[in-house]
């Protein structure tokens, strides 16, 4: 059956109020998403359904203390502390980095692809990893990639939320969000983790910071490995010792160099639907960017290509534009100066 009739049977015994049918529908759709290679469509219709389903056996009248009771107070709350729920379609042909970067990730992800074999051998599965390194360098597109190429559904946090003023509560927060992770075998990505992991001698706050830390040494070492953490942080020199220590996969991202800005507009410009006018001065123009973040680069050409756009409109040429260098260049050199102030 082909994805529109099972959209058109969807239709029917939704406007029909026949669940058994709707539900039986939902879920070979969901199988059927699979099989075509439709997997991110399938992750996520997965979770509106599992979500529904929760929803709906906890929506009559429950006992107080029950323990669907406590599952609906935890839905609600973990609800709060998270920012996003997301599929990704990212692989490693989105990603420009290092060798040794890919092939670090590389390992990682083949060992949750592999899981089954590690388990028969009795060897753990790395399920932890760290991203560090200046601004702008990859590390959340990485945490991306391992989501798309493992099909997993990536759970964002929602830092302001999880960081509480009373006493106890952060580390209550970390744990639900931990548990919602162990539950649904999803990732759970913390951008900012310094701001969570300090090391405990920064302490000012009456020891709250050492509970913190000591709650997700907790948390790191009774996580399932079917369950993955990926945290990013600018600074990593912050982050306590003990924690570093937990992290499976320990990944520094870095400036591009040139051969990497390369790789970059490459990538940027890969359905060829716009060009440069002269590939000569393009090499000028990329010495120039070194010292710049692959986002800083990328968005300093997407916004030379949106001003040589609006020129031929200007100008009323309808073909495609060429990317006015110059232009580039002065984003370049702007963009510097910005990140220098």
């Amino acid at each position: 059956m082909s994805q529109l009739n099972y959209i058109k049977d969807i239709a029917k015994f939704g406007l029909e109020n026949d669940q058994e049918r709707l539900l039986s529908v939902l879920n070979e759709l969901i199988e059927h998403s699979k099989k075509t290679k439709k997997i991110n469509f399938a992750l996520q219709l997965q979770s509106i359904l599992k979500d529904a389903i929760r929803v709906q056996k906890t929506s009559s009248l429950t006992k107080a203390g029950s323990d669907t009771y406590f599952n609906r107070l935890d839905d609600k709350e973990t609800g709060e502390l998270i920012l996003e729920k997301l599929t990704s379609d990212y692989t490693f042909e989105n990603l420009v980095a290092d060798l040794e970067v890919k092939e670090q990730l590389s390992f990682f992800i083949k060992e949750h692809q592999a899981a089954d074999i590690l388990r028969e051998y009795g060897l753990p599965i790395a399920n932890k990893i760290l991203f560090h390194g200046p601004s702008g360098c990859g590390k959340t597109l990485a945490s991306y990639v391992i989501a798309g190429e493992l099909h997993k559904m990536m759970v964002v946090v929602n830092l302001g939320a999880i960081v509480s003023s009373k006493l106890g509560e952060t580390s209550k927060n970390l744990a639900k969000i931990f548990r919602k992770a162990a539950s649904e075998d999803c990732i759970i990505f913390i951008d900012e983790f310094d701001t969570l992991g300090k090391v405990r001698d920064y302490d000012q706050d009456h020891g709250e910071m050492k509970r913190v830390v000591n709650t997700i040494l907790q948390l790191f070492d009774y996580l399932p490995q079917t369950s993955i953490v990926i945290a990013a942080t600018n600074q990593k020199e912050m982050l306590d010792d003990a924690i570093l220590r937990r992290f499976d996969v320990n990944i520094r991202l870095d400036l591009p160099n040139e051969n990497q800005i390369i790789d970059l507009v490459n990538l940027t410009l890969r359905n060829g639907q716009f060009k440069f006018a002269s590939k000569a001065s393009i090499k000028s123009i990329i010495k120039d960017a070194i010292g710049l973040s692959y986002y800083s680069i990328q968005k300093t050409l997407i916004t030379a290509i949106k001003r040589s756009i609006f020129s031929n409109m200007a100008a009323k040429v309808a073909s495609p534009p060429t990317i006015d260098l110059r232009v580039w260049r002065e984003l370049i050199a702007a963009e510097k100066k910005a990140l220098k102030s």
